[in-house]
């Protein structure tokens, strides 16, 4: 917790600044992530501005549809579109531009070391004001998908960083690879609340035309060859050759971001077509709620992972989940608890199904919502407050 004698109670316009993607761009979980935040600042008495881009990544970088949404903005959050992650010239301007606010903490987002010229330098213009601190929210240090000149643009991001929130004990262990005198605290990831309440497994399947007798494993989010969705498709060709599939259906819900080839051409050797709903386009912020709310477990079966996302949007709408035992996640879903971990492998995927539709829904409830209690934004802003003062 803060101290009682903190400088940064709220009070007296006390200024943070987000920099990160925010409306109108999709940015998946961190513009959903950065809005939550700056929400809570907010509502905690602080002068809150996010810094978001006006160009986020160049097309070749990017493997969606679009990078920009059509859902209305979030109200009461002021957002500045302002930064080009590949023009130098923009990154001096917006540096002063932040400078001259002499913010009080600015907290900046890092996932990717493509962005780490761009934030670092920017951030190096914000320190010559000798009043910003500067913290930090690492998703990942070292990427799920490595390039050439990662560990270069990282290193550049991490110097003018005062201190970092983790969410992650493998992004811990990769920060401190670059660094081992920066102050770092460890917290969990954050509710996602703010897609609304929970509402009824049948009110939810009426929304997206299921059926109410099917049993439904829930794939959710950007799909990319880290989070395995290949694996599962062979797990679910497992449960079908056992006959165990009669009434179990994988619903696929988000946007490709790899070749659709190789998932097709897998669903159609594997013979599991009858056993998947694919909803493969992006799913605005106004569905997520049909699709947490319409699943009996919530699966994620990756390859490899820092963090995840979609485990606090679970944990919101309280539905258990079956994780692969990689990164943070099983520390997230506790097993046999909020859920069951698996290794990340087919065999051991499809018994954790089996394993799970046999004890049932409501014998992992009761411990997942403890374990939801955990996981507040008023825990994370104290933190992010905690290292300013402290450093």
């Amino acid at each position: 917790m803060v101290t009682s004698g903190s400088s940064f109670t709220g009070m007296g316009g006390k200024k943070i600044i987000i920099i990160g993607s925010a409306h109108p761009l999709r940015g998946g979980g961190i513009a959903t992530f950065n809005e939550r935040l700056a929400r809570q600042f907010t509502n905690e008495g602080f002068n809150t501005k996010i810094y978001s881009f006006t160009l986020q990544y160049p097309g070749f970088l990017f493997p969606g549809k679009s990078q920009f949404t059509d859902e209305p903005a979030p109200q009461g959050l002021n957002i500045i579109s302002r930064i080009n992650s590949i023009n130098p010239f923009n990154w001096i301007k917006v540096g002063r531009e932040i400078k001259k606010q002499k913010p009080d903490i600015v907290v900046v987002r890092y996932w990717i070391p493509f962005m780490g010229p761009c934030l670092g330098s920017i951030l190096r213009i914000i320190k010559k004001n000798k009043h910003s601190k500067i913290i930090c929210i690492a998703d990942n240090v070292i990427p799920h998908e490595k390039r050439i000149g990662d560990k270069i643009f990282t290193r550049y991001f991490i110097k003018p960083v005062d201190a970092f929130i983790i969410m992650s004990k493998q992004v811990m262990n990769d920060l401190r690879s670059f660094t081992t005198t920066k102050k770092a605290v460890l917290l969990p990831h954050p509710l996602y609340d703010n897609f609304g309440n929970k509402i009824s497994k049948d009110e939810a399947r009426k929304n997206l035309g299921l059926k109410n007798d099917d049993a439904i494993i829930l794939f959710f989010g950007f799909i990319r060859k880290y989070k395995g969705l290949d694996i599962l498709l062979d797990a679910m060709q497992i449960l079908n050759i056992h006959q165990q599939t009669k009434n179990i259906k994988l619903l696929i819900a988000g946007e490709l971001y790899d070749d659709c080839k190789p998932y097709n051409e897998q669903i159609k050797k594997t013979g599991i077509i009858d056993n998947l709903i694919l909803h493969t386009n992006f799913i605005k912020d106004s569905d997520v709620k049909n699709y947490l709310c319409a699943a009996d477990v919530v699966i994620q079966p990756y390859r490899n992972a820092t963090q995840s996302g979609v485990t606090p949007l679970a944990y919101h709408f309280e539905v258990p989940m079956i994780v692969t035992n990689v990164g943070g996640l099983p520390a997230m879903v506790p097993h046999d608890k909020a859920g069951l971990v698996a290794e990340p492998n087919a065999i051991s995927i499809a018994e954790k199904i089996t394993e799970y539709f046999k004890k049932g829904e409501d014998y992992f409830l009761p411990q997942l919502i403890e374990e939801k209690k955990k996981l507040s934004w008023a825990r994370m802003t104290a933190s992010i407050l905690e290292l300013a003062n402290n450093d």
